[in-house]
């Protein structure tokens, strides 16, 4: 019994036609962030223990601002899509729409608001 028509075969599209792209971009934003988070420990722990004027002069480099930016975004970004992903497995019908916009909100809202932290640190 074939489970793939043809045309799927040809294309390479499985039966969701999107787990392998998935599959691929959260293989690749793992391996980045295997690297990025031990740069954003790294500089966290380096001010850790600062008084408050310590704290902003640090996060007043461009670079170190930069960097926790995109690293933080990141994260957020790749838990965010593997809650999607779950919640698409487990989680049917109006729950499981409502459930996703409710995770894009939050994941969304989260990011920007720890842009605008490292942005009013860094300004």
């Amino acid at each position: 019994m074939r489970y793939l028509t043809d045309r799927k075969r040809v294309t390479g599209l499985g039966a969701s036609r999107a787990g392998t792209q998935h599959h691929w971009q959260m293989l690749v934003s793992s391996i980045l962030l295997m690297g990025a988070i031990p740069v954003v420990v790294i500089t966290f722990a380096a001010v850790l223990g600062g008084n408050h004027a310590e704290v902003l002069a640090f996060y007043n480099r461009p670079l170190i601002a930069l960097v926790t930016m995109l690293s933080l975004t990141a994260v957020i970004w790749h838990v965010m899509q593997e809650s999607i992903e779950a919640i698409e497995d487990y989680v049917h019908g109006t729950k499981g729409k409502l459930s996703q916009i409710a995770v894009r909100v939050f994941g969304y809202g989260l990011s920007a608001a720890a842009v605008l932290a490292v942005l009013r640190m860094a300004l």
